[in-house]
C-alpha cells in the first residue's frame, strides 16, 4: 500500500539525512491524515495519489512565480521537491496519448461543440485520473472540441 511505501521512504531518508525528500514525504503524510481525520475514513491508494497530484500540481503553479521573479534557490528546491511527488504518482501520459483518450471521450459522450465541454472534461477526468494534469487534459479537449 502507497501509505506504508511513504512511511518507509520517511524513515530511510531520515537515516540519509535528505532533507528536502523527508519534508515532502512528511508533508504528502500530514495531507492524507488531514483528510482522513476530516472525512473519518481510510484512504485507499488512488485517493492517496489524488492528493499527491494535487501537491504537485500546486508546486507546478508555485515553479511559474518563482520564474517569473527570478528566484532560482527557491526553482531548483520546487523542481526536486516536483521530482519527489512524481516518483509516486502514475507515469504519466504524453500530449498525445492523452489526445487519443480525449477523441475516444468525445465519440462516447457524442460531443459536437465547446457547448459539451463540461461533459468532455468530467469524462476524461475520469478516465486518465492522475496519469495526466488538468491543464493537458483541458487543452486537449479545447483543442478537439474546437476542430470539431
Amino acid at each position: 500500500m502507497l501509505k506504508e511505501k511513504l512511511l518507509e521512504d520517511l524513515k530511510n531518508c531520515m537515516k540519509e539525512k535528505n532533507v528536502v525528500r523527508k519534508n515532502v514525504i512528511q508533508m504528502v503524510r500530514a495531507a492524507i491524515l488531514q483528510v482522513e481525520k476530516d472525512k473519518q475514513i481510510t484512504l485507499e491508494d488512488n485517493q492517496i495519489i489524488d492528493i499527491i497530484a494535487k501537491e504537485s500540481k500546486k508546486r507546478k503553479d508555485a515553479l511559474v512565480d518563482y520564474e517569473k521573479s527570478g528566484r532560482e534557490d527557491l526553482i531548483n528546491e520546487i523542481k526536486e521537491e516536483i521530482e519527489i511527488l512524481a516518483e509516486y504518482l502514475p507515469k504519466q501520459l504524453s500530449v498525445e496519448e492523452v489526445e487519443n483518450i480525449v477523441k475516444e471521450v468525445i465519440a462516447e459522450v457524442g460531443a459536437t461543440s465547446m457547448k459539451d465541454m463540461g461533459a468532455v472534461m468530467k469524462a476524461a477526468k475520469e478516465k486518465i485520473g492522475a496519469a495526466s494534469d488538468g491543464r493537458t487534459i483541458n487543452e486537449a479537449v479545447k483543442n478537439l472540441l474546437t476542430n470539431k
